[in-house]
């Protein structure tokens, strides 16, 4: 049996379900495969569940002697590497350096500030149509700081963040332990990213968001995005319903998306950063208001639906490798210094793997040699931010409607 769709969208997370959500709106019969079956149970589930409206700054690779010094002894909470893997990361860390030079981190400011501008009003219109803005708290997020050399740096960014009308406050140790009541001591200082949205359960919101799009007529079918080959003039791939038949198909896989295109011949500098999670219940009548990063701790606390989730940094691995969460039990001391923590929820910690290209942009756009082909995948840390907001770009860009930014800076071409 086959079936047949204007579009397929290969992958279930928030970037998938949201370009699914936007080609749907302008009229396009779209099926959705994922391999799981089921929504947001990848990436889209593990992240610290900000809708980060005030990373105008991406997140580049650090160049203070000392900072690389203390990653290259791989002892930080904040960072941790396989030395087994360098061979196939040190390329790949060696093209983030290079665009991480001011010049670098200009160019990927100008370039993601229209998404980043957008991301919350996109999701906040998906929301109300999901049933879902019980999931966002408008609290925004405090980012902590424990040393003077720390706070200097986030007080420069925050002046620089200013200028782009940002709400953020400047908190003392009484001001966090006002905002924060049960954080315990030690902290000097911090900012409150006011702008941002959290949300309690980001699992919870892609599983609204599908529904929305089964409930309005999508089709969800589980298959394995491998089996896709070209058919004539389209495009098909084998599901447990059977074949699936498109004129086009988006590939929004994430950090699996290069199963897809070295096949095709498609050589993109995709990298991973692995990451790390796990839930905490709080002690006694203790409460967590916002998420907070400890800076100088190496790890960020978030309020969720399921307890209090301790986040990591970044793990340089082979994405496929059995985890190793070290990282987590780095932070797990130090977390419960700073908040009073009761039993892990979880046997053990969750792990996912975060999409990124050396320049901190996704790629969005037609492959260039095949027409009908769409990437949408890279986002690296703001998947959950920038899946409405990416999904309406390539949306706009398939049905040929005038986008609301310049797309060129998000093709496939600027890696070849």
């Amino acid at each position: 049996m086959s079936l047949k769709a204007d579009v397929a969208v290969l992958g279930a997370g928030i970037v998938g379900v949201s370009a699914a959500l936007h080609l749907q709106k302008r009229g396009r019969d779209v099926v959705m495969i994922d391999r799981r079956g089921g929504a947001g149970e990848e990436t889209s589930y593990g992240n610290a569940g900000l809708i980060e409206r005030s990373s105008l700054f991406p997140y580049s690779f650090p160049r203070e002697w000392g900072t690389l010094v203390r990653y290259a002894q791989n002892r930080s909470t904040d960072a941790h590497y396989h030395a087994s893997a360098l061979t196939v990361v040190a390329p790949w860390l060696a093209r983030y350096y290079a665009h991480s030079s001011p010049e670098g981190i200009a160019q990927t400011f100008t370039a993601s500030k229209p998404l980043i501008e957008r991301s919350l009003i996109e999701h906040e219109a998906l929301m109300e149509e999901a049933g879902a803005t019980h999931l966002l708290r408008k609290v925004g997020w405090i980012k902590a700081f424990r040393t003077e050399t720390s706070l200097a740096k986030g007080l420069a960014e925050a002046e620089k963040l200013r200028r782009y009308d940002l709400a953020i406050d400047t908190l003392d140790g009484a001001g966090i332990a006002e905002r924060e009541p049960h954080i315990g001591s030690g902290l000097i200082g911090g900012l409150h990213f006011k702008d941002p949205g959290a949300v309690s359960d980001p699992g919870a919101l892609v599983r609204a968001y599908a529904t929305l799009f089964m409930t309005q007529g999508g089709r969800f079918l589980q298959g394995d995005a491998k089996t896709l080959s070209q058919n004539g003039s389209g495009w098909q791939i084998a599901t447990e319903d059977g074949l699936v038949m498109a004129r086009e198909v988006v590939v929004a896989l994430g950090p699996w998306a290069d199963d897809i295109f070295r096949p095709l011949g498609y050589d993109i500098p995709l990298g991973i950063k692995r990451g790390y999670h796990l839930h905490f219940r709080p002690k006694g009548n203790a409460v967590l208001n916002r998420p907070m990063l400890d800076v100088d701790g190496g790890f960020l606390l978030a309020p969720m639906s399921h307890g209090i989730r301790l986040t990591t940094g970044a793990e340089f691995a082979r994405r496929d490798t059995p985890q190793t969460p070290v990282q987590i039990a780095r932070a797990e001391p130090k977390a419960r210094a700073l908040f009073p923590l009761a039993e892990a929820i979880e046997a053990k910690p969750w792990m996912g793997a975060r999409p990124c290209l050396p320049d901190m942009l996704p790629v969005i756009g037609e492959a260039p040699r095949h027409p009908g082909l769409w990437f949408d995948f890279g986002h690296q840390h703001h998947g959950l931010t920038l899946g409405p907001v990416t999904g309406r770009l390539l949306a706009e860009l398939i049905t040929g409607e005038t986008p609301f930014t310049d797309p060129r800076p998000y093709q496939l071409e600027r890696f070849v």
